[in-house]
């Protein structure tokens, strides 16, 4: 006879292949019912394209808001030159960690 663990635990994988067979028959309804409606959506796009040309991409407005924004946080400051620093201490201490070998 079946232990109540045991007994628990096919009712616990019987209830997730329920809800999983649930779930997948309203992914699958959901599937078809969108399916039916993008040829309407495409078919108010192409008659959008041919009156008027969309631009692709980022609005100019926004482009322009953006720009001024980091603009008047940046200020009138430039970055000139960027390059890579010697510190030595820096790379004393990474030596230090890697070559350090704790004890068991």
């Amino acid at each position: 006879m079946l232990s109540v663990a045991t007994f628990k635990a096919l009712q616990v994988y019987g209830l997730a292949i329920v809800v999983s067979m649930l779930v997948a028959v309203i992914i699958k309804v959901l599937v078809v019912l969108t399916s039916r409606t993008k040829p309407v959506a495409k078919a108010a796009v192409a008659s959008q394209q041919s009156a008027a040309p969309v631009a692709v991409g980022i609005p100019a407005e926004v482009v322009a808001a953006i720009s001024a924004a980091v603009s008047a946080i940046t200020g009138p400051h430039h970055i000139l030159h960027i390059a890579a620093s010697n510190r030595a201490w820096a790379n004393e201490g990474r030596t230090a960690q890697h070559s350090h070998h704790p004890r068991h």
